[in-house]
């Protein structure tokens, strides 16, 4: 199913709402900077591939509403509405690396008139759901050889096709395999608190025919302890110089248990993740969302205190010494990754 794409009439983005899945398909219509805003904001486009290519139609559909024919004019208008979008989630580096890109064409268009930019505008968004689509294809294949048939997999949150715009970055090898008549069991994680391996892994899988046994952030290390897993994959929203990455909270758990039990852990993203100018994880920036998340979210009623503090940071940093390795659209990076990295995106990175 498509997750995220433009209209043609370029008026509007539409998104399948992440956050009514797996009981409800609903797709939505985004047509104004609040739309988009909110569809970011509340998870109803989540996954850092999928934000990024949502964020890039979006800045050309927002383009189109700009009413002058003043290339300064029109360039300060871009900027407010990159700037609003840009604020909606900090962690997630496809964001802000999307909307650099689509700025990045407006400035050097400077000589041509509004109507030929938003020309390029267009042909630029297109361009970065494709590069996804063709990037997802190359992790999958690498990840895939770092597997065997019937291996056991666990995976926390959601980076399947849902996040993406094909095959996805971790579960993209589990896809692949399946295709070429491999078979998988994988565990996932339900994790909390809004339930991403819960209610779109194990939809996901489910429904390509992968074997999936659903589990509770903390069963984790029990399967691990029965031998019962071979590999773990997870996606990621940020990737720093020296190989610190940020994933969905609960992930650098997964990532120390799996250290403990000689498992090897495996972070899958595209190279539009990796921020070599954030040195290492302290760097990157933890968003926290509301504490409704914890107490009543998927509750029929409150689970918890009304007045109790909560703490609900929506990601962690996995330090890079727990990664076994990085896999992207060109390759497995190894440790040390600030080796690693360096030479493999150091240089002609779009």
């Amino acid at each position: 199913m498509k997750n995220v794409y433009l209209h043609e009439d370029g008026k509007a983005v539409t998104i399948i709402d992440q956050t009514k899945l797996p009981t409800v398909t609903e797709y939505l219509t985004l047509g104004t900077a609040k739309d988009l805003y909110d569809a970011i904001f509340e998870l109803k486009v989540r996954g850092a591939p999928a934000i990024g290519i949502c964020a890039a139609f979006g800045m050309y559909v927002l383009a189109g509403t700009i009413e002058t024919g003043d290339y300064d004019e029109f360039l300060k208008k871009f900027r407010e509405y990159k700037d609003y979008l840009n604020s909606s989630r900090p962690t997630a580096v496809n964001l802000s690396w999307a909307l650099n890109r689509m700025e990045q064409v407006v400035t050097s268009h400077s000589d041509a008139s509004v109507p030929e930019i938003l020309g390029y505008l267009k042909k630029e968004c297109m361009d970065i759901q494709e590069e996804d689509s063709q990037m997802c294809r190359a992790i999958s294949e690498y990840g895939l050889s770092l597997i065997k048939d019937g291996d056991g997999i666990l995976t926390h949150c959601n980076a399947g096709p849902l996040a993406t715009s094909r095959y996805g970055t971790a579960l993209g090898p589990l896809f692949l395999g399946k295709e070429q008549g491999m078979n998988f069991h994988v565990f996932a994680d339900e994790t909390r608190p809004l339930l991403q391996g819960a209610r779109l892994t194990s939809y996901e899988l489910d429904q390509a025919g992968i074997d999936v046994t659903l589990i509770c952030d903390n069963m984790a290390s029990i399967v691990m302890k029965n031998g019962w897993i071979q590999a773990c994959f997870v996606g990621c929203d940020r990737i720093a110089a020296n190989g610190d990455a940020a994933n969905k909270i609960g992930t650098s758990g997964v990532a120390i248990l799996a250290k403990h039990y000689g498992i090897p852990f495996y972070v899958l993203g595209p190279s539009s993740t990796i921020d070599l100018d954030c040195a290492t994880g302290d760097d990157i920036q933890i968003e926290l969302r509301s504490p409704e998340e914890i107490k009543s979210k998927f509750y029929e009623k409150p689970m918890a205190p009304e007045g109790v503090k909560c703490y609900n940071p929506a990601f962690d940093v996995t330090d890079h010494t727990l990664i076994a390795g990085i896999v992207t659209e060109k390759g497995i990076c190894r440790p040390p990754y600030t080796e690693s990295l360096a030479n493999m995106f150091g240089k002609n990175k779009k």
